[in-house]
């Protein structure tokens, strides 16, 4: 009874050895099957390029930031020199009404109603030239992304880069080797490609 009991326990243990075995066998070449599907990092050729230096270099955006700076100073002047006019000339309707110059009310009600107009005039060209501003800049802005885009397919014929990455500050990377670092080249070629555009 004893052997028997014994015999039974060897092929237990056997029968769990041997199952164990063929599992073991089975995750293996599925690891191995799984590790050649799964493409890896280590043939990756990646770089990244630092937005706040190309904004600050790129020839391009320099020009359409500075067209930006000069139309803005020309609309906060147009408006100004008109809400100054506007200004005085509520002060002189005020002057006029509070000495009794009108010679009638309706006359009062007249020019008030004129600069009411006029206000509601320069309210409008306000957003009118704001409006205007708001997409010139969506436009350049399409442009500048534009530019990059059409630049970084030409470049990457000849570099092979499987992915370029934008860093702005702490953004999008957190740590990357400065080998990977090609905003310089980036920044060369654009204004290179930029320079001849304009000739």
């Amino acid at each position: 009874m004893k052997r028997i009991n014994y015999l039974i326990n060897v092929l237990a243990v056997l029968s769990l050895v041997v199952l164990f075995s063929q599992c073991k066998g089975k995750t293996n070449t599925e690891d191995v099957s799984t590790q050649k599907a799964t493409p890896t990092l280590s043939g990756m050729k990646i770089a990244y390029v630092e937005i706040d230096t190309l904004l600050a270099k790129y020839n391009f955006c320099i020009d359409l930031n500075e067209a930006m700076v000069k139309k803005s100073e020309n609309v906060r002047l147009t408006l100004n020199e008109k809400a100054k006019d506007l200004d005085q000339q509520k002060q002189d309707f005020q002057k006029k009404y509070e000495n009794n110059a009108f010679l009638s009310k309706d006359r009062a009600q007249q020019e008030y109603d004129r600069l009411a107009k006029l206000q509601q005039d320069l309210q409008n060209l306000s957003n009118k030239l704001q409006n205007e501003l708001v997409t010139e800049n969506n436009k350049n802005s399409l442009q500048f992304r534009d530019s990059i885009d059409n630049f970084l397919k030409i470049f990457n014929k000849t570099k092979h880069y499987n992915l370029i990455l934008s860093n702005t500050g702490f953004d999008n990377l957190l740590y990357a080797d400065k080998s990977y670092n090609i905003t310089k080249e980036i920044v060369d070629g654009l204004n290179a490609r930029y320079s001849s555009v304009k000739k």
